[in-house]
């Protein structure tokens, strides 16, 4: 049975950075982000935030095998902006990661190369001020079981380390819980096993 990778780097929390050339200023902020709509969010927020700059550009991948990303230019010439930013996300192998650069034109024209040597810098000097982590992908599931059932359910939850949130002791008990993505199958077939238990998954 093949293993599943589950574990991915990302970063803690913000960061920023800067380079300057010719006048020009590039300001590079890195988020930790899970998804487009966040994404969406902070390059909104930052052209409002530095409205008076020219140029706003962006790249971000996501998911814990890194395969939703995007590089945006914004206005600068093809492939001179997102994809030098997309590439130092790359390069420390990160995920869940968003880098938008907002470029204060300087009145000197910087050229391609120059552009890739920028935008590459500033995200660079962002990630190098960023802590780096390790995230265990998990899948959330709600559990349903009558109470003759409880102590065999918290058996398997407390054995296989699992947190406990959203607790409903009713007329039947619910409660929460995240399995990382390596254990899921072990999990399902011990829950099955319970009488009176049923699992579905937690919509995010």
């Amino acid at each position: 049975m093949e293993e599943i990778k589950d574990a991915y780097r990302s970063i803690a929390a913000p960061a920023e950075g800067l380079f300057k050339d010719q006048g020009s200023r590039f300001i590079a902020e890195a988020w930790p982000v899970e998804s487009e709509q966040e994404v969406k969010a902070i390059v909104d927020a930052a052209r409002k935030q530095y409205h008076d700059a020219r140029h706003h550009c962006y790249a971000y991948r996501l998911g814990y095998q890194g395969d939703r990303f995007r590089a945006n230019d914004d206005g600068e010439p093809s492939g001179s902006a997102g994809r030098p930013i997309l590439g130092q996300i790359d390069a420390r192998g990160l995920s869940d990661v968003l880098v938008v650069v907002t470029r204060y034109f300087g009145g000197i024209k910087l050229g391609i190369p120059g552009l890739i040597r920028a935008y590459k810098s500033a995200t660079a000097d962002a990630l190098d001020q960023a802590e780096i982590v390790e995230i265990i992908a998990a899948r959330p599931f709600r559990i349903q079981f009558g109470y003759l059932a409880m102590n065999a359910v918290m058996k398997v939850l407390k054995d296989m380390k699992l947190p406990q949130t959203d607790q409903d002791f009713g007329e039947r008990c619910t409660l929460c819980t995240r399995v990382r993505l390596a254990k899921v199958d072990d999990f399902l077939a011990a829950m099955q096993d319970i009488a009176d238990c049923s699992v579905a998954d937690v919509d995010k």
